[in-house]
């Protein structure tokens, strides 16, 4: 049975490897003969900002480089000939490999699942035709998934300064990733990490005593960690490329508005406010991350994180894309990636139709945006009003949807996990 399980296991991972391997060789034909091209505009900003660094200039030399001198720093090899210009989608599929076997060791050694089952589960990550094309098309998101996952494992095995170091990096590398330490902080709780009390008996029920008790080492390591990791990070790179670093890497991320393949309702009224500015004070592109965060970053942690953590950062994440005011095809990636951890108490998979037909209407809701896309930006037909807006509300009604019902579902489990825990304390 061992050697099955270990055959299937290396059967699923080649299998991976190859989807990845024919894309990339496809991806490189189809750019080559066809005019429109596999290579995301992504990875061409990213391999700028790399050659711009190999001179000795910063990477924001680059328009539209908006990320992480790191992500810059990693791609300095596509500087060194054409033959390797396609280094960085290597990497980046290879990420994807890397988090998907970190899955199936969260799904094995955190959640207690067999090596069958956990393969089962991890191979919506590692087989996904979508997720395979995004990375071999040259989006860093397979980077990012290694991170993340990597988060969770190590905060699941209770190594919290392991954990504390990625949070901080995945922060500095992609802001979004600070949601998760809500989720996280309040999953370390005293019965969690098994740390006796500091604070006497009589004390418990009082301010003081629950602001102590609160504060426990795990936290505490977290947080300090966390914070060193991030701040080292930027002050490094605010020393060698100065304002310009926090500009474009954390600042323009509350005004932008970025209207093109954009999935979000926002979409046309950033393409409104992208003309010069009215006498508004006081613009939508930088108050629309409030209800976002609302909801991703505090309602969902707290009612969530103690009862199942590695769902409630896919809610989480689910929900931080879904209210995003820019909302792209590789932002699914970063759900995407935490998804073997939900569905085995999913409703959607205890009831198919529900499933086929969520999983319908995401498809449609997508297809349907992309041909009022297709008709705006090939065909110079003006689709703002209403084809692309109705379809981005549709999409985003799907969406709302799929979040209610795994928040639900998430809920619900967790109660359940609850329960037998009172039961067996007793």
């Amino acid at each position: 049975m061992h050697h099955f399980h270990l055959s299937k296991t290396r059967l699923t991972f080649l299998a991976a490897v190859l989807l990845r391997i024919v894309l990339f060789f496809y991806g490189l034909w189809q750019d080559a003969v066809s005019p429109m091209k596999y290579t995301d505009i992504d990875y061409f900003v990213f391999t700028d900002a790399a050659r711009f660094v190999s001179r000795g200039l910063s990477p924001y030399d680059r328009d539209t480089y908006r990320y992480t001198p790191l992500l810059a720093w990693l791609l300095l090899p596509t500087t060194w000939s054409h033959l390797w210009f396609s280094w960085g989608k290597a990497v980046f599929a290879t990420g994807d490999i890397i988090a998907g076997w970190l899955i199936t060791r969260v799904l094995r050694f955190s959640l207690d699942m067999t090596e069958e089952r956990a393969l089962k589960f991890a191979s919506i990550w590692l087989l996904n035709p979508m997720v395979a094309t995004i990375s071999t098309r040259g989006s860093s998101e397979g980077v990012l998934g290694v991170m993340v996952v990597a988060l969770l494992w190590s905060v699941t095995q209770m190594r919290i300064k392991f954990a504390g170091v990625l949070l901080g990096l995945a922060v500095h590398f992609k802001i979004y990733p600070f949601i998760y330490a809500i989720s996280i902080v309040w999953w370390l709780d005293q019965d969690r990490i098994g740390e006796p009390s500091k604070v006497p008996e009589n004390a418990r029920t009082t301010v003081s005593g629950s602001i102590i008790k609160f504060f426990n080492t795990a936290r505490l390591t977290l947080g300090i960690t966390s914070l060193v990791t991030f701040g080292v990070l930027n002050l490094v790179m605010f020393s060698i490329y100065g304002r310009p670093f926090i500009q474009h890497t954390y600042l323009h991320h509350i005004t932008r508005i970025d209207h093109r393949h954009n999935f979000s309702p926002y979409n046309s009224l950033l393409y409104l406010s992208s003309s010069p500015p009215g006498d508004s004070v006081l613009r939508f592109e930088s108050i629309a991350f409030i209800p976002q965060l609302l909801l991703s970053a505090v309602a969902i942690p707290l009612v969530l994180a103690k009862k199942d953590l590695a769902s409630t950062l896919l809610a989480q994440t689910f929900a931080f894309v879904t209210f995003n005011k820019v909302c792209t095809s590789q932002y699914f990636l970063w759900y995407m990636v935490l998804l073997p951890f939900y569905v085995s108490k999913s409703s959607f998979v205890a009831r198919s139709s529900t499933g086929i037909c969520a999983g319908l209407s995401w498809i449609l809701g997508q297809a349907w945006w992309l041909r009022e896309g297709y008709r705006l930006e090939f065909l110079g037909e003006s689709t703002f009003f209403s084809g692309l807006w109705f379809s981005s509300v549709f999409f985003f009604l799907v969406n709302v949807w799929i979040l209610g019902t795994i928040v639900t579902d998430v809920g619900q489990a967790g109660q359940s996990v609850v329960l037998d825990r009172q039961k067996k304390a007793q």
